[in-house]
């Protein structure tokens, strides 16, 4: 009974009542009208029952046909309003065609004048009906507007398009969130001056964004163009920062998930990715998909800012299993538990601890899930950490490498992808040192094995745990200073998502022995970002909060390199990759290095380390003037 009588069910049955008793109405109604007294005895005439039991089956079947008894009543709009003048209008010509067809048969035609009075009472009957619980519903909104209106946000949305209007919409209709749309901001000149339900659009010039803001005492400015490059998302936001306001925004289009339209719940605080200089990649869906569906894809270092995200990638895909493999056992636990909200509690997920230093541990693994795809992000990354501890850099980052690069070896495993960096790129440090030194291992394996064996090579990533973000961020909430090494050091960024999707779209590129640079676009000034994450926070730069040069720190260059000078670039089927071949070592060299390396760890001497370093890495040149001293 309850199933037969749902409230879903019991609305679509009072509809088609109403409509059949408006029908009725009109139909008798002009009758009446044209006819007067003598109406009462046309009204039961045989021919005349038949013509309205007719045309309310035509009217009905125009109805359903158009969808009239599926609308959301209370949502109801301008494109549900056509449709239901379409149905009768429809419905008017078929029954006037019907008429056509019976007059011979009974030897009466229909009055067309009583047909016109019907549709227009029938226009005004449906339609009325149909509007009345939106009617209700904004005189409810208003009334709701009225009690929450002492303490509302004052909004303005830069954008005047689908999702502005639409952003617009669900605030609208949810009064309680205690938000107030007061204005529109739009570039396109043909649109500024109009309005959008009695709410102007302004230009957004930046004086004229200040001056607006000012004007209707706004608190809060979101940008709601999702298909914005991210130059113009830039631009936009830094226009709309003259302002005192809290500046939000939806998120890019790569990164929304809309469904109907948009809503509230996807608005954002603006982050400095939102005015990183450069337009993000995207993946070439179908060539990923050909190679991570259905297969078990292990990550080592899962837990970490890169691999993490990585991980959440590879879902999408719909892979046969994913294996994620980190020491530390926190971030693991955490980024499972987003994985399982994220993609649900039944995602195929397996979950290992233990260190890529530990062959026998990684063999064991590799033996166990038996990985078609193996992504090797477990690396340590901290330069000036690792300038202290060299030898431990040598057994993560090349020992490391080399038991996860062996164990894809033994166990056939079809694609193998190490996360390398820019630093690897003529090095000054032990950290790119040891990476260079992993780029030079994955390729010898290529030279005598079955796995295709890749490096991806890119600069730093914001947000990430090495980057300098975080600690700028504790330093703003502290008022400062911000501390930059040099005025003018610069370092390519790119994003946490856009660096791991670009991992993943190489290792679909792989052929073998490949080191592929992401395009980093171009380098930014350290000294500028912290200037941007300053304005960003809502403080003046060198003003609310100062900015200290500290200098270069151990093993840092001013500038860092995506390429050797022996190596050469050509151009990838995808706009953000390129593919770099250098000099690769003969296996037994890399045999040779191994040995001589194993061989100083033993030791304990880090001075010799780094002079093994040295030796097998000619390009790497640690700048020593800079001597041992506190850092961040």
């Amino acid at each position: 009974m309850s199933c037969l009588f749902s409230k879903s069910k019991l609305k679509k049955i009072l509809l088609l009542a109403t409509d059949i008793l408006v029908l009725t109405v009109g139909y008798v109604l002009g009758l009446f009208l044209l006819n007067g007294k003598q109406a009462q005895g046309l009204i039961l005439l045989p021919q005349n029952v038949l013509f309205l039991i007719l045309g309310v089956c035509i009217y009905l079947v125009c109805f359903v046909l158009l969808d009239m008894y599926t609308i959301m009543l209370s949502r109801i709009c301008f494109e549900d309003m056509f449709k239901c003048v379409v149905a009768n209008l429809g419905a008017a010509l078929i029954f006037l065609a019907m008429d056509g067809i019976f007059r011979g048969v009974w030897h009466w035609r229909f009055s067309v004048r009583v047909l016109l009075i019907m549709v227009a009472m029938e226009l005004v009957g449906t339609i009325g009906v149909r509007a009345l619980p939106r009617t209700y519903a904004m005189f409810r909104e208003l009334r709701e507007a009225r009690h929450y209106g002492a303490d509302k946000t004052r909004i303005l949305i830069y954008g005047a398009g689908n999702a502005g209007i639409s952003l617009m919409n669900d605030l609208s209709r949810n009064p309680q969130k205690g938000y107030e749309i007061v204005g529109f901001i739009d570039d396109d000149p043909a649109k500024v001056g109009g309005k959008i339900n009695n709410i102007r659009i302004y230009a957004s010039d930046e004086n004229v964004i200040k001056n607006t803001a000012n004007k209707l005492k706004v608190d809060t400015i979101i940008f709601a163009v999702p298909s914005a490059s991210n130059e113009a998302r830039r631009d936009a936001i830094l226009r709309c920062k003259v302002t005192n306001c809290k500046i939000k925004t939806l998120p890019a289009l790569y990164d929304m998930v809309i469904a109907d339209e948009v809503s509230f719940q996807q608005v954002r605080d603006v982050d400095i990715n939102d005015i990183l200089q450069r337009n993000e990649n995207c993946l070439d869906i179908d060539k990923v998909s050909a190679y991570l569906k259905g297969e078990t894809v292990l990550v080592t270092g899962a837990g970490g800012s890169i691999g993490s995200e990585i991980c959440r990638q590879i879902l999408r895909f719909s892979p046969k299993k994913l294996v994620l493999f980190d020491i530390y056992e926190n971030n693991v636990y955490d980024l499972v538990n987003d994985l399982k909200c994220e993609y649900g509690p039944e995602i195929p997920v397996d979950t290992y601890i233990g260190s890529v230093r530990d062959y026998g541990r990684v063999e064991k693994i590799f033996g166990k899930e038996k990985p078609g795809v193996v992504f090797h992000a477990a690396a340590h990354k901290h330069v000036p950490l690792m300038e202290d501890s060299p030898g431990e850099a040598v057994k993560n980052n090349v020992f490391g490498t080399y038991n996860v690069a062996r164990a894809c070896d033994c166990h056939q495993v079809k694609n193998f992808v190490l996360i390398s960096t820019d630093k690897a790129v003529n090095p000054t440090n032990v950290m790119g040192t040891t990476k260079r030194m992993a780029e030079m291992i994955v390729q010898a394996f290529s030279t005598q094995s079955k796995t295709k064996y890749v490096a991806v090579r890119f600069g730093n990533v914001l947000g990430s745990n090495g980057s300098v973000v975080p600690l700028f961020k504790k330093q703003i909430a502290q008022m400062g200073p911000i501390t930059v090494t040099h005025p003018e050091v610069t370092r390519f960024f790119m994003t946490i998502p856009e660096a791991s999707r670009l991992v993943i779209q190489a290792g679909a590129m792989a052929k073998g022995g490949e080191i592929f640079i992401l395009d980093m676009g171009a380098p930014v000034k350290i000294a500028d970002l912290a200037r941007n994450m300053i304005r960003l926070s809502g403080y003046t730069p060198d003003v609310d909060i100062k900015i200290k040069y500290v200098g270069l720190r151990p093993g840092e260059k001013l500038y860092e390199e995506l390429l050797q000078s022996v190596e050469e670039t050509t151009k990838t089927e995808h706009d953000g990759i390129l593919v770099a071949q250098p000099f690769v070592l003969e296996w037994t060299q890399v045999e040779r290095m191994l040995q001589d390396l194993g061989a100083v760890l033993n030791t304990g001497d880090d001075a010799l380390v780094v002079e093994k370093l040295k030796e097998y890495v000619p390009t790497y040149c640690p700048d020593q003037q800079f001597k041992k001293k506190e850092y961040c």
